[in-house]
């Protein structure tokens, strides 16, 4: 038997989904996508390690259009029930295991907690920032990379960029060589990126500028990062969340 990962199987004369939207579905056709996914793979039908069909198969599966798709497919990377591997596919993600200090979505949701973790992330990171500056090996420099670079085509292409947010903080703990520092953030997992918040306290639109500022942020990171600059990669992480502190802020007392 090949060890390959299998591809999820094909389902039994799937109904487009633009024929429910019809009826009076008012969810996008993205998010009806996305729901349809998620409940399999959480109800144990496509298991971890088993590969999506390609983009051009779901489109024509599900008489969507090819952005519907790319959207449903980001949808599921933030929720970290899929992860993309250029030039390979998209593969299931194996369920995180259960933590009991762990809090609820909901109850990570309330600003002010978001606030709060900003600040224990702003500690944390900051250290991680600056190990991983001394300590990254080439291969875990070029993850940081890749989620710097798909964090940028997210945003080009008018995608979520929350899960690649994510994996770009996942990426440098990873390169800390502790093993500790990515097992917390990851138990933060992407509910706390802080444009994920937007929604949940009723922003209706962020500053379009706030992404950009973003990406440079990013930036300032990983080239720190890339020439082994301990104390200028602590900085430019302290400054990047402080940042993310004040534009939450921002929103706060602005929609809030």
């Amino acid at each position: 038997m090949s060890s390959t990962p299998s591809e999820l199987p094909q389902p039994s004369a799937p109904e487009p989904l633009r024929g429910r939207s019809s009826r009076g579905n008012s969810r996008s056709l993205a998010q009806q996508l996305f729901d349809q996914f998620s409940t399999q793979i959480r109800d144990g039908d496509w298991i971890a390690g088993e590969k999506l069909p390609t983009e051009s198969e779901l489109v024509r599966r599900f008489d969507v259009s090819r952005t519907v798709v790319r959207e449903a497919i980001s949808k599921l990377q933030t929720a970290a029930l899929v992860e993309t591997r250029h030039g390979i596919g998209t593969f299931v993600l194996k369920a995180a295991a259960p933590t009991a200090a762990l809090r609820s979505p909901l109850e990570w949701s309330e600003p002010i907690n978001v606030l709060a973790l900003l600040e224990l992330r702003t500690s944390l990171e900051t250290e991680a920032a600056g190990l991983a500056a001394s300590r990254r090996s080439p291969q875990q420099l070029d993850a940081i990379r890749r989620a710097f670079d798909a964090f940028n085509a997210s945003h080009s292409a008018g995608l979520d960029t929350a899960g690649h947010d994510l994996a770009f903080h996942l990426a440098i703990a990873a390169a800390t060589s502790n093993r500790y520092f990515e097992e917390v953030l990851g138990h933060f997992g992407v509910q706390l990126i802080p444009p994920t918040h937007h929604d949940m306290i009723h922003v209706p639109e962020r500053d379009p500028e706030d992404l950009p500022r973003v990406r440079r942020e990013h930036e300032e990171i990983l080239l720190a990062i890339e020439r082994q600059d301990p104390d200028s990669a602590k900085a430019a992480m302290r400054l990047h969340l402080n940042n993310s502190r004040e534009r939450l802020r921002k929103a706060q007392a602005q929609y809030g």
